[in-house]
């Protein structure tokens, strides 16, 4: 599977980039690809670009908060999950999210 996903937490500081990181290691553990862009108190960071998205099986937004650029995943499958979700139980999160696009 290949995934795209937005981290955003409330305070922009620990929980965006404490998410961002459960969230590679757990794609990594099950095989996906995955890549993570960050809306923090410093900006966006590893900002996804068109190609990214256009080539996403599905588009995870870990957000707290509204984020920038959200009509860039208009037509694209689209799971919202607060921060707090994938940080406990990233591993449990994305099989799951696996599992809804099986049987889409």
């Amino acid at each position: 599977m290949n995934i795209v996903c937005v981290a955003a937490c409330t305070a922009g500081i620990a929980h965006t980039y404490i998410a961002r990181e459960k969230l590679i290691k757990g794609a990594k553990q099950l095989g996906h690809q995955i890549k993570v862009e960050t809306q923090g108190t410093i900006g966006t960071e590893n900002e996804l670009l068109p190609d990214d998205i256009a080539q996403a099986d599905v588009v995870i937004l870990a957000i707290d908060v509204k984020i920038k650029g959200e009509e860039r995943f208009k037509n694209k499958r689209v799971v919202r999950v607060k921060t707090e979700v994938v940080i406990k139980s990233p591993v449990q999160f994305i099989e799951k999210v696996a599992k809804s696009l099986s049987h889409a």
